[in-house]
């Protein structure tokens, strides 16, 4: 898909916040500036969210509420997977825990948790064509990305 502006961009994430279903981990891949944060505001409002989104970047989570939880994670300040484990956050989307069983997991940074993420996991990378186009490629299955 190409989204020519942040509203374009919002409402593709309005589009797969609809189809999301308990349990899905919505990985996000893309450079800094690709519009994952605006995406994932998207996804809110798809999800029924009325809450402001905004980036978890500095507290790595926030949750939302919505037709079900919105856990939203910023990896963007992770190191490597020990830091991962050692604050947790795992136990939203990892064999550890239960928690995205009860929402929805939308990870920012994704490319950070590798190894930790279900192969069955969404996969989502925005790149960036120019100022204000991006293109965004969706796909079911994280196990078939390298």
């Amino acid at each position: 898909m190409i989204s020519s502006s942040e509203e374009e961009t919002k409402k593709i994430g309005k589009q797969i916040g609809k189809k999301l279903k308990k349990g899905d981990i919505v990985a996000l891949y893309g450079e800094f500036g690709a519009g994952k944060t605006v995406l994932v505001k998207g996804i809110a409002k798809g999800m029924e969210c009325k809450e402001q989104v905004k980036s978890p970047s500095f507290v790595f989570m926030h949750e939302y509420k919505g037709k079900f939880p919105i856990y939203h994670i910023d990896l963007y300040r992770v190191n490597n997977l020990n830091d991962i484990t050692a604050l947790g956050i795992q136990e939203f989307f990892g064999s550890f825990g239960e928690s995205c069983g009860q929402g929805v997991c939308v990870i920012e940074w994704a490319e950070k948790a590798k190894g930790l993420l279900p192969e069955n996991s969404i996969c989502i990378e925005l790149k960036i064509l120019n100022e204000n186009t991006r293109e965004i490629f969706v796909n079911r299955d994280c196990g078939s990305w390298s």
